[in-house]
C-alpha cells in the first residue's frame, strides 16, 4: 500500500501520478489535497503518518518544487524522504538510502518524467550491505 499527497501546487501532477498508479494496479491512499489551497507541512504529516503508522510501506509527496514538502517530511521520525527529479536519483535513493518517501516538484517535472521516477522508486529494493550501516547512522541523527 502506498500513501500519496500534494499541496495545491502539486495537485495536477498528483492526479497524473494517480492515473499511472491505477494503470499499474498499485493501491494507494490519497491523503489530500483535492485542488484547494493546502499547506505542504500538513500534507506531509498526513501522508507520513500512514508510513510511520505501518499502514503504508512507501509514500509520494508533491508540492511546487518538492523542496518544502521534502523538508517537512524529513522532520518526522522514521521518514527518509528524497526529492527526486530524475530516474538516477530515484533509483539510488532506494538502493543506497532505503528512502520510504518520494518527493517531486509539480512545477519542475512533467508527467512522463514523474512516471519514470515513480516506477523506479517502487520497483527498486534496498541494497543493504554497507549501506545499511549508513542508513542506521542517519536514523540515529533523529535522536540528537
Amino acid at each position: 500500500m502506498l500513501a500519496i499527497g500534494s499541496d495545491h501546487a502539486g495537485y495536477t501532477l498528483k492526479c497524473e501520478v494517480k492515473k499511472y498508479l491505477e494503470q499499474k494496479g498499485v493501491q494507494y491512499i490519497d491523503c489530500g489535497c483535492n485542488g484547494e489551497r493546502a499547506d505542504y507541512p500538513d500534507i506531509a504529516k498526513a501522508v507520513c503518518d500512514k508510513v510511520t503508522g505501518g499502514e503504508c510501506d512507501k509514500a509520494i509527496l508533491i508540492c511546487g518544487t518538492g523542496i518544502g514538502i521534502s523538508m517537512s517530511a524529513n522532520k518526522i521520525k522514521g521518514i527518509r524522504a528524497a526529492l527526486c527529479q530524475d530516474y538516477y536519483t530515484a533509483k539510488y535513493t532506494r538502493l543506497h538510502n532505503d528512502a520510504n518517501v518520494l518527493c517531486m516538484g509539480g512545477r519542475v517535472i512533467g508527467a512522463g518524467t514523474a512516471e519514470e521516477i515513480v516506477e523506479v522508486f517502487l520497483d527498486t529494493e534496498f541494497e543493504g550491505g554497507r549501506h545499511a550501516d549508513r542508513v542506521e547512522k542517519m536514523m540515529k541523527l533523529e535522536q540528537g
